[in-house]
């Protein structure tokens, strides 16, 4: 469907503000979800008002048996994109160019099919109504959000691949900001996807080499899910070992979603020195995913390999029009959360965190 058009024209038994009136509504609710939040789940070690103060602490998912891990990002400076001379380097990884990163938190693993189910299937919701669960303030805002979750898939969105401990895997940016927004409201923290300078930060964790581990590639099975030992799949999260700041499957198993707009000019037209800079996307395609997959050779999981989204990776979804939600032939592509130690204002989050244009809207669902 196309948005623009409908707005201006408007679709048969539709008038053309019910949009704009059903979009002011969501981003109400996302709104009040992120920051007028009743007090979050309680978790001390989660608790800072200060970089020092930050520790590792296990976010739980509310109503199930589900945590993820979180691990403390210092702030800093780094070189974000790869020398000429590197091995296997692309073009759009330069110029490199300095980056100033604030403080945050970040996935110690990559989010799996048992948190990212429990939003795209309302399994919380589900369990509260099975065992007589009350309703509390936060689950109070987090509901609403249900609807922007995904319709039902055509097929399992696993591929046979398996589930329980695995990446959740071929969702769209758009989904994958949407589950952000929904575990902001169920846990009381603000979390986002990374931008691609922090994805890359957190990636080298203080190194300069190809890879966080060196710069020799026969190393790679230690640390990576990649091409020639993944038995063409990926595999549970966590097995291989971590990079220098404790982060697991950052090269390899899935690639990851970021924020930006792929851009192979927007490296030069960053400024040297430029804090927490981020793309902001204002068309569907492409966006960037990081880290590699398990479907690549080595030289796609340095740290400073980029990959740009295409309309390929919905080449198999038989639905007119193709899903907003699902990627059905982007079986390598996955995501992992941040959080930052500052909350971002209203301000901030309409003009920067929160935006991604053209707006999306599911045929199935008209009141998303």
């Amino acid at each position: 469907m196309d948005i623009h058009s409908t707005v201006r024209n408007g679709p048969a038994n539709m008038k053309p503000v019910c949009f704009s009136v059903l979009c002011c509504l969501l981003m109400t609710a996302v709104a009040q979800a992120q920051l007028d939040h009743p007090a979050p789940i309680k978790i001390p070690e989660s608790e800072a008002s200060a970089e020092k103060e930050m520790k590792e602490y296990s976010e739980v998912v509310e109503h199930t048996r589900n945590k993820f891990e979180m691990v403390p990002i210092p702030s800093g400076k780094f070189m974000m994109g790869s020398p000429q001379k590197e091995k296997g380097r692309a073009d759009d990884e330069g110029p490199q160019h300095e980056i100033e990163i604030k403080p945050f938190w970040i996935g110690k693993t990559e989010i799996t099919w048992d948190v990212y189910e429990v939003w795209m299937s309302d399994i919380d919701i589900q369990i509260r109504k099975v065992y007589g669960k009350a309703t509390n303030q936060r689950d109070k805002l987090a509901d609403p959000l249900t609807i922007s979750k995904p319709t039902a898939p055509y097929t399992d969105m696993t591929f046979g691949m398996g589930k329980r401990g695995y990446p959740a895997i071929s969702m769209t940016q758009h989904a994958a900001r949407t589950f952000c927004k929904w575990l902001s409201a169920k846990t009381g923290r603000y979390y986002r996807l990374p931008t691609e300078a922090e994805w890359e930060y957190a990636c080298r964790a203080g190194t300069t080499t190809r890879y966080s581990w060196g710069e020799d590639a026969s190393k790679i099975g230690e640390y990576a899910w990649y091409y020639e030992n993944s038995n063409d799949k990926y595999q549970k999260v966590g097995k291989k070992l971590p990079n220098p700041w404790g982060l697991h499957d950052m090269h390899g198993n899935v690639c990851e979603w970021v924020l930006d707009q792929y851009d192979i000019e927007f490296y030069g037209k960053t400024k040297s020195g430029a804090l927490n800079p981020v793309n902001i996307p204002f068309k569907l395609y492409p966006r960037v995913v990081r880290g590699g997959s398990w479907q690549d050779d080595a030289e796609f999981l340095r740290s400073a390999a980029r990959l740009g989204s295409t309309e390929d990776w919905k080449y198999q979804d038989p639905q007119e029009p193709q899903s907003i939600w699902y990627h059905t032939d982007a079986l390598h592509v996955g995501l992992r959360v941040v959080r930052p130690l500052e909350t971002p204002s209203k301000e901030e989050l309409q003009a920067i965190w929160d935006k991604a244009l053209p707006l999306q809207f599911d045929k199935d669902n008209p009141e998303e």
